[in-house]
């Protein structure tokens, strides 16, 4: 049974302000999962340390990855990345639009993979949407739309996952749920999913929505001392079978 989870990383700077690529490493292997989206990435940047964050994680989990740089000062990227243990291929990869009347907000962007399962081709969209709702709108409807998916190449199952910094009751959650459907109201086992703060979780805001073809078994968002650490996320886990 595959396994996929999505994780914001914090740069690997944990609960405890201390840098450690090792530890998120530690983590995700505990985990065993396939495929994996990452959020808030730094690669060679100065303030930890002029690591590749993407290459050194995946080099420890023994995975291909594809990383995407939402955000470029100079030679220091920082960003979004997917690692898997499986046959892929880069789709896309690209900005989110911001909001014009804060020009100042983080960039945001999204990283597009079609992963091989068992012969069967699989959609992976990662994302880390803003943190004003108006922006994270915007960013919502875009990946709704035509450039995303409503792409004609968005066919078959589909898996879209990241941290969108938005909760089941937003304008986001809703406009991405008509699109696809929300992993955890189809799982069997109910499980708790919060995954902000990490140390004490209150707050749903990293998701996974699954299309059709995509049989979810289980979601958990695994609360132990390692994942209450290691950033200020839990990492959200999905055990999923490709059907269709």
């Amino acid at each position: 049974m595959p396994r996929i989870l999505t994780y914001n990383v914090h740069r690997c700077v944990g609960a405890d302000r201390r840098l450690d690529v090792g530890r998120v490493a530690e983590v995700i292997a505990r985990l065993e999962p396939d495929i994996v989206a990452l959020q808030e990435l730094d690669v060679g940047r100065a303030r930890t340390g002029g690591v590749d964050q993407a290459h050194e994680i995946a080099r420890r989990l023994d995975m291909t990855f594809h990383f995407h740089a939402a955000l470029k000062v100079e030679e220091e990227l920082y960003g979004d990345a997917i690692l898997t243990c499986y046959p892929e291929r880069l789709v896309k990869a690209g900005p989110l639009p911001g909001y014009g009347r804060i020009p100042s907000l983080e960039p945001r962007g999204a990283l597009w993979l079609a992963v091989e399962i068992a012969g069967r081709e699989v959609q992976i969209i990662n994302t880390h949407l803003g943190l004003v709702p108006r922006e994270q709108q915007l960013q919502a409807a875009h990946l709704a739309g035509p450039g995303w998916l409503s792409h004609p190449d968005r066919r078959g199952p589909s898996i879209l996952l990241g941290d969108f910094n938005a909760t089941a009751t937003s304008v986001v959650y809703r406009t991405l749920a008509a699109k696809l459907q929300a992993a955890r109201r189809l799982s069997p086992v109910k499980r708790p999913t919060s995954t902000f703060p990490s140390a004490l979780p209150v707050l749903r805001i990293d998701h996974i929505f699954v299309g059709a073809g995509i049989q979810v078994n289980d979601v958990l968002a695994p609360f132990e001392p390692l994942t209450r650490m290691a950033s200020d996320h839990l990492p959200l886990v999905m055990d999923f079978d490709v059907t269709g």
